[in-house]
């Protein structure tokens, strides 16, 4: 093969090689932030093995396009992931570290040897060369002192704290015996940004629906005109049902189940819906809304009382 040709067949494998670098490393570093949290044993070690798994493709990838110095940052990161594999061991904050510095070595590797920017997907460690952590014990009694004292008078209770909670009692039991602050903004910044997409999804769809349920009021078997609309809007029910499992919205989650099987009745069964009746299941789907915008809110004021004496 020409030596024009041979470079340009190298380069086009380095290209398909970063993008698939790229996806690697954000399966690993998604994994990473969800083995910080001390999920269930099982779960842990599921973790863990895809770290591994990615790690490994990266590296072997590597060798084939002969990045050598890629290579062997990547089967140099085994040992750190070996290290946080057993949920049954005693992990410590400091073992999350290394691999979260090996990672970095990796990014660097990468970006000289491609010439791409490969930034860390996950939050960079501080110049101190130490996570912040906290003592978990420390965090348990934090945590129950603003249950007892925060006067929390939530309409719709979101029990944000007691997961927290949950997650250090379950690093107690695996031997870890601190906790990173980071790891704990990073639950509280899915929580908000769940809870901001679900309350969006909920007005949107709200409006649709609204209009398929004005239809229905003239007391009439449902029209073939209508059943497109109306078989839009059962689908729709089955999205927010789903999402609101997701997000464990569960004040709404049995109201979208009823909406769903009333919707699909009159879709299916051409049933004729009195005027009464639609009014009384618009009615509720406006209390629903309602109450998603509270659950919303009461969670917005969760987050910021565990922020408030956790995080600054």
């Amino acid at each position: 093969m020409p030596v024009e040709a041979e470079d340009g067949f190298q380069k086009e494998l380095v290209e398909l090689f970063v993008q698939e670098a790229h996806e690697w490393l954000q399966q690993i570093h998604v994994a990473l932030d969800e083995l910080q949290q001390a999920p269930e044993s099982s779960r842990h070690r599921s973790l863990a093995q895809a770290i591994k798994v990615g790690i490994t493709n990266l590296g072997g990838s590597a060798a084939t396009v002969h990045l050598t110095d890629v290579e062997r940052a990547s089967f140099s990161a085994l040992p750190f992931i070996e290290a946080v594999q057993d949920p049954s061991a005693r992990i410590s904050a400091d073992d999350f570290l290394a691999l979260c510095k090996q990672l970095g070595h990796i990014h660097g590797a990468l970006t000289r040897a491609t010439g791409v920017m490969f930034r860390e997907a996950s939050p960079q460690p501080p110049e101190n060369g130490q996570l912040m952590t906290i003592p978990t014990k420390q965090l348990l009694t934090i945590l129950h002192e603003l249950q007892m004292n925060s006067g929390l008078s939530q309409t719709v209770p979101r029990n944000l704290v007691q997961t927290i909670v949950a997650q250090a009692e379950a690093l107690i039991q695996c031997g870890t015996g601190h906790c990173q602050v980071a790891s704990i903004q990073e639950f509280l910044d899915r929580s908000a940004e769940g809870d901001q997409g679900f309350l969006t999804l909920v007005q949107q769809q709200a409006v649709h629906l609204t209009a398929v349920l004005h239809a229905l009021t003239s007391g009439h078997t449902v029209p073939e005109a209508c059943s497109t609309d109306l078989l839009m809007a059962v689908e729709r029910v089955a999205q927010l049902w789903s999402a609101a499992q997701q997000v464990n919205a569960s004040q709404v989650v049995t109201f979208f189940m009823g909406l769903h099987s009333f919707l699909t009745i009159v879709l299916q069964q051409r049933v004729v819906v009195s005027a009464q009746s639609v009014a009384a299941v618009q009615t509720r789907l406006t209390q629903c809304v309602r109450t998603i915008e509270e659950w919303v809110e009461s969670g917005r004021v969760e987050r910021l009382a565990i922020q408030g004496v956790l995080l600054h």
